[in-house]
């Protein structure tokens, strides 16, 4: 991948601009208020009201900062988001640079599975609270621009933007989740769709 395809990408998760001190104050008690309800009874079984009285702030504080508890779930992905960026930026390879493109890609399937699994309550709400809601969120761009990059370089006769959408596609959450309740477990999902993008780009997969 060229500099100029990493300074795109870079470009793409700058950080947002920075805000007051008792404002910032005011996300952390919520997002730790929020991570801690939601591990402790689940996405689905905890309320917005119930988040307000355990950070200690009113309703109208929680809505004016987050809106809806979509976005408090994408602003609780956005650390691990955050992460998983930087060691596709600037980590060792195969997931950082320096490894062929192909093996990138499969990397980044193989660790992005990862990050969904830990957090596929959070990344489902934040995908489906409405219609087009994954495709509009920043990370869901790093990660397609990411893989246009990589196609583009592997299978240089592919039209890259489709092909990136067409891998991202089986790792949507509301996909996952269906897996996941018809019984359908990481160690045998991860490997299946690894084998799949690998068969797509005629590579080997990473061990």
């Amino acid at each position: 991948m060229s500099d100029s395809a990493e300074l795109d990408l870079i470009e793409i998760r700058r950080s947002p601009p920075k805000e007051r001190a008792d404002a910032s104050r005011n996300r952390v008690r919520i997002l730790d208020a929020a991570a801690r309800l939601f591990g402790e009874h689940g996405v689905d079984g905890v309320s917005l009201d119930a988040i307000a009285a355990a950070a200690g702030v009113g309703k109208g504080t929680l809505f004016r900062r987050f809106g809806s508890k979509a976005n408090l779930a994408a602003a609780l992905l956005d650390a691990q988001d955050s992460e998983l960026q930087t060691r596709i930026l600037f980590g060792p390879p195969p997931l950082g640079p320096g490894a062929p493109a192909d093996q990138r890609i499969i990397a980044f399937v193989q660790a992005y599975l990862e990050l969904l699994f830990r957090n596929l309550e959070l990344v489902r709400l934040s995908e489906t609270a409405a219609p087009s809601a994954r495709y509009q969120v920043g990370s869901y761009q790093f990660w397609r621009r990411h893989l246009a990059l990589l196609v583009a370089e592997a299978r240089p006769e592919l039209d890259a933007e489709i092909v990136a959408h067409a891998l991202l596609a089986p790792l949507g959450a509301d996909l996952q989740h269906s897996l996941a309740v018809s019984g359908h477990s990481p160690d045998r999902i991860t490997p299946t769709l690894v084998r799949l993008v690998a068969d797509l780009l005629g590579a080997r997969p990473t061990q």
